[in-house]
């Protein structure tokens, strides 16, 4: 399993409840470009349209080997899943306060995949807390580096 791109921002913005693993439905000049690395998952989610799950806002830049048949890089991509991954996903999506966020973007057997989150954001509060407490957190590991030595 390779990973071309991580959402470092979402696990920051937002509390991951769960999370699952979505193929990519992708054009040929995509997949080099993402091959290449040249992609980026920070403003990306998922937002069901007419049954459908669909990924907007990944940047996916220009495979610079291309030609006429070169790729949008802002264009919406459909999420291969199940039609009850689909509906569940749906459903809890339209629930208050949760969407789906782009986490990660491999090649799995040779093949895109993308793990969503469904995620709650969270408050200004909770982001201090979570830094309070990996700042403690580092100074304990600190301390017991100086203990031992």
């Amino acid at each position: 399993m390779k990973t071309v791109a991580q959402n470092r921002k979402a696990y920051h913005e937002y509390h991951i409840l769960e999370s699952l693993e979505a193929g990519l439905s992708l054009k040929g000049t995509e997949v080099k470009s993402l091959r290449a690395g040249r992609v980026s998952l920070k403003e990306a989610y998922a937002r069901p349209e007419g049954g459908e799950l669909w990924l907007l806002g990944a940047h996916i830049a220009l495979y610079e080997a291309g030609n006429l048949v070169n790729h949008e890089p802002l264009r919406p991509r459909k999420l291969l899943l199940h039609r009850d991954q689909i509906d569940r996903l749906t459903s809890q999506a339209k629930e208050k306060g949760l969407t789906l966020v782009a986490l990660k973007l491999y090649f799995k057997n040779g093949r895109a995949k993308v793990e969503l989150g469904l995620a709650k954001g969270k408050k200004l509060y909770d982001k201090r807390q979570v830094m309070i407490e990996r700042a403690t957190k580092r100074e304990i590991d600190q301390a017991i580096k100086l203990q031992h030595r």
